[in-house]
């Protein structure tokens, strides 16, 4: 198995959590292959990271390429392959579909302005972008979390966000009081602890 990404997105740092965990189980093995933009460009027909690649064999040792190009079908496949479970609720994996909306309209903000220097006060569109992310960030504080690992993917999800946000300085959670304490407990976390961003990059 080989995943690709950056050490960067959040989206495959979620991928790289849920490989350690199956990885601690004993269960799974993978490569993770570093991918610049330039590189993924050419390699995912979505011209993105994460993607992985694996090979799997039947009862008659016939091979299976499997090639997943989304984070969230990767995950599901690391985790089915770890012997886990992906998702045990309805509103665990609500949580995890309404992160992945935030997290989308938050990187296209960043990048439109580290790339292009367009700001989201220049168009109505992207000042939705904008206040989507303020008022989901609002709603997200609502919900009370653990204080301790495991963590549900839904849970690990927001996490990722939240340290990416605030590791790119595109979200401020100063008052949100159950988005602190979830970011405390996954940092104390060993393993989210060891995907974290290197620092300059």
């Amino acid at each position: 198995m080989k995943l690709f990404g950056s050490y960067t997105s959040p989206f495959v740092r979620h991928c790289r959590i849920a490989l350690l965990e199956g990885q601690a189980q004993g269960t799974l093995e993978c490569e993770f292959i570093e991918t610049d933009i330039v590189s993924s460009g050419k390699l995912s027909p979505t011209k993105k990271v994460p993607f992985l690649t694996d090979t799997l064999y039947d009862e008659k040792n016939k091979a299976e390429e499997v090639e997943l190009t989304d984070s969230a079908s990767i995950l599901m496949y690391i985790r089915e392959q770890s012997g886990l479970t992906f998702f045990s609720s309805a509103n665990d994996y609500n949580l995890f579909c309404n992160v992945n909306t935030v997290l989308d309209a938050a990187v296209n903000l960043f990048f439109l302005e580290l790339k292009d220097n367009i700001l989201p006060t220049e168009g109505s569109y992207l000042e939705r972008h904008s206040e989507r992310v303020l008022s989901a960030l609002q709603y997200f504080n609502q919900q009370e979390y653990p204080t301790q690992a495991p963590f549900s993917d839904g849970e690990l999800r927001l996490a990722c966000f939240l340290d990416w946000g605030l590791f790119r300085k595109r979200i401020n959670i100063d008052g949100l009081d159950n988005l602190q304490a979830l970011l405390k407990a996954a940092r104390s976390y060993d393993i989210f602890a060891q995907t974290a961003p290197p620092e300059g990059a």
